[in-house]
C-alpha cells in the first residue's frame, strides 16, 4: 500500500501543490492529469524519492517510504520524460545493462513490447516511438511494486499502447502499482484520477 499524507511541493518560493492525499492499494492504478505545469512530473519525481516533500509524507505499508532512499528506489520503476538509453548500444544491450541491476530476461521484455526484431539495431538508429517501447521493456525484465509513469504513451502507435496496456494489466493483477501523469487516455481500466 501506498499513501501519501498532505504532500506538498516547492520551487522557489511558488508551492506547485500542496495538501495532496491518496492511498493506493495492491493491484490500484492513478492518473495525474492536468495542464502543463499543473506538477504531475514533480508530485512523479517525489514519490520516486528524487525531490523531498517540503510538506507531509509518504508511506509504503504504513511506514515512511523515504526513510531508507535505496529501499525505496529498489520498490519502484519510475519512466521519465527521457528515455535513458546508450545510443551506442543495441537494443539488448541497453537491457542487459538493466538486467546486471535487477535481474530478468531480455529476450522476453524485449518480446513484450514486439522489439525482438531491432534487438541487435543501435538505439540511435531506432524511432522515437521504438526508443519509447525499448525504456517500456525495462519494466518487463524484473517486478518492482510500484511504477511511475511520466507520459508513456509519448510517440507510441495504437498496436504499442496494446502492448503497454497488457503489462500495466499484468502488474496490476500481480498486485503491482501504477502511477501515471498523462494528457491521454492509457489503458488502465478502473484508475482514479487526481486533477492537479
Amino acid at each position: 500500500m501506498l499513501e501519501g499524507q498532505d504532500l506538498a511541493c516547492w520551487r522557489g518560493e511558488r508551492a506547485v501543490f500542496a495538501g495532496l492525499s491518496f492511498r493506493l492499494d495492491p493491484g490500484g492504478a492513478m492518473l495525474l492529469v492536468g495542464p502543463n505545469g499543473a506538477g504531475k512530473s514533480s508530485l512523479l519525481r517525489l514519490l520516486a524519492g528524487l525531490v523531498p516533500p517540503a510538506e507531509g509524507r509518504l508511506l509504503w505499508q504504513g511506514q515512511d517510504a523515504l526513510a531508507d532512499r535505496v529501499a525505496h528506489a529498489g520498490r519502484l520503476r519510475y519512466l521519465g520524460h527521457g528515455d535513458a538509453l546508450k545510443p551506442s548500444l543495441t537494443a539488448r544491450e541497453n537491457l542487459a545493462f538493466y538486467a546486471a541491476l535487477w535481474g530478468g530476461q531480455v529476450e522476453a521484455a524485449l518480446a513484450a513490447l514486439g522489439l525482438a526484431e531491432l534487438a541487435d539495431l543501435p538505439a540511435r538508429v531506432l524511432s522515437s516511438g521504438q526508443k519509447r517501447r525499448l525504456a517500456l521493456a525495462r519494466l518487463a525484465l524484473a517486478p518492482a511494486p510500484i511504477w511511475l509513469l511520466d507520459e508513456p504513451t509519448v510517440g507510441l502507435d495504437a498496436a504499442s499502447v496494446e502492448k503497454l496496456g497488457a503489462l500495466l494489466a499484468a502488474h496490476r493483477a500481480a498486485g503491482g502499482l501504477v502511477i501515471a501523469a498523462t494528457h491521454l487516455p492509457l489503458p488502465l481500466p478502473g484508475a482514479g484520477e487526481m486533477r492537479l
